[in-house]
């Protein structure tokens, strides 16, 4: 059972609306989401009682505001709540698994080794599935929805074909929901960079994230939501492997020799060229950036910044570096995780 609809589109519905506000506010009233949305009174009203009744918010009698005649103003918060959601970054060495609350506070998290070279397509599948199994394992919590995050391209029924992990046609999002019996959403890894930002924080529409690493991707907040970049095939000289070609483990290893200056520092030059060109394709004027290319090369980001800056003038563009790994797969897993209780709360908690 795949989700339908777009991943990390903006909230549309009354109730996802709603609860994306008590999410960024922690705290709020009915009047401030009728302000907040331009909803009417008794919109709000139904939806907040909705919201209730699906044990998705609740109202803290103990900060009751009495305002003369009239009913008292009981403010809203996010509730407690047992079930879980999980989120997978399907990596080409270790893939990142997490189990997170309605809040996204992570409840178990673990990596689990997918060595993508010596494992066939439908063997990674199983891998990555055993270990939510493990995860789950003691946790007397039921678990409501997947979503995972990959690279490569990814159609909206959740087929992926990814280059770099030898994948065609895989139809992760079948095979999840029919193991585990939940609704499942598929997304790029690079979507779901800039997913993290907006549920978290009202990112303008043209903000853009680039990923460079094993695979190289863009993607941009427009508004509808999140869509991803075509990129030239030529991009793919500027992945990890482009670069090194095999001559080192690790582009970190390639970053302490001195025979590898040159090319990294190209690397990051034409990086930054390709940034400006999107940006100013696309009048971005926030880029976020990840990857190896920009956290295991220690010289690459004042480079590619000054590339960018340097070709974009006449823009004052804003430039958020993501500074490590393990930062990035835990913010992309808990988006993709969370994506189908933000976009449609009251189909995902009847």
């Amino acid at each position: 059972m795949p989700n339908a609809g777009a991943v990390f589109s903006r909230p549309r519905t009354p109730a996802a609306k709603c609860l994306h506000l008590v999410r960024l506010n922690h705290i709020v009233t009915r009047s401030e989401l009728v302000e907040a949305t331009g909803l009417s009174q008794p919109t709000i009203t139904r939806t907040v009682s909705a919201l209730i009744d699906a044990g998705l918010i609740q109202q803290r009698t103990d900060l009751t505001r009495s305002q003369g005649r009239g009913r008292p103003t009981i403010p809203l918060e996010l509730a407690p709540n047992p079930r879980l959601h999980a989120g997978i970054a399907v990596g080409t060495s270790t893939t990142y698994i997490g189990l997170f609350d309605t809040r996204g506070r992570t409840i178990r998290d673990v990596e689990v080794p997918t060595p993508v070279a010596r494992l066939s397509e439908s063997d990674f599948i199983e891998h990555v599935m055993a270990g939510l199994n493990r995860l789950r394992a003691g946790l007397d919590r039921p678990l409501v929805c997947v979503g995972v995050t990959t690279s490569g391209r990814v159609s909206p029924d959740g087929v992926v074909n990814a280059q770099n992990l030898g994948w065609q046609g895989a139809d992760v999002a079948g095979r999840l929901s029919y193991q585990f019996s939940v609704p499942v959403v598929v997304s790029g890894a690079v979507p779901a960079i800039l997913g993290s930002e907006i549920q978290s924080t009202d990112l303008p529409t043209g903000t853009m994230a680039l990923f460079a690493d094993d695979s190289l991707g863009a993607a941009i907040i427009n508004d509808e939501g999140i869509s991803q970049i075509d990129l030239p095939e030529s991009c793919e000289e500027l992945t990890t492997e482009g670069v090194l070609c095999g001559r080192f483990p690790s582009l970190a290893d390639a970053a302490r020799a001195p025979e590898m200056r040159a090319a990294l520092d190209q690397r990051a030059r034409c990086l930054g060229d390709l940034t400006a060109k999107l940006a100013r394709d696309h009048g971005s004027s926030t880029v976020v950036v990840a990857g190896s290319a920009f956290i295991d090369d220690p010289a690459a980001p004042k480079l590619f910044a000054s590339q960018v800056r340097s070709l974009l003038a006449d823009i004052d563009v804003e430039l958020r570096l993501i500074p490590t790994h393990q930062e990035i797969v835990r913010a992309i897993a808990r988006a993709v995780a969370l994506d189908q209780l933000l976009r449609e709360p009251l189909n995902l908690y009847p």
